[in-house]
């Protein structure tokens, strides 16, 4: 059975760090892809990173370059979300979730997600 699982949120001051992680299980690691979401109260979710090992394919939004990285671990079950000087609009629930399609690069668009996760909360505030 297919399952996600995000780990690593909390509460952070502006300008601090965190790394969210998504295992994964049930999934062929060489085929899938991983997103990141994130949803504030009163606003749609939001594509964030997302990364396809296959393409050697990775996004982000305009919002996140150069603050968030994406990786995968070696294996391609274990997803992470570096995220740099974190700022108070970043605060929200991250969700990661499970792109099938066995063609095409990486999307933001939660449209080809299948899978997702719980969520975690990620507040930024002093």
């Amino acid at each position: 059975q297919a399952q996600l699982v995000e780990s690593g949120g909390g509460l952070v001051q502006p300008g601090g760090s965190l790394r969210l992680s998504c295992a994964a299980s049930g999934f062929n690691p060489d085929y899938y892809g991983i997103g990141w979401f994130r949803q504030a109260p009163g606003k749609e979710r939001e594509g964030v990173a997302c990364v396809r090992s296959r393409y050697a394919s990775t996004s982000y939004a305009d919002s996140v370059k150069g603050r968030f990285t994406i990786s995968r671990d070696n294996a391609g079950n274990t997803a992470y979300l570096q995220m740099n000087s974190l700022k108070s609009e970043d605060t929200a629930v991250y969700y990661c979730a499970a792109d099938r399609r066995v063609l095409g690069l990486c999307s933001l668009s939660p449209t080809v997600y299948t899978e997702w996760g719980q969520g975690t909360q990620v507040t930024v505030s002093s």
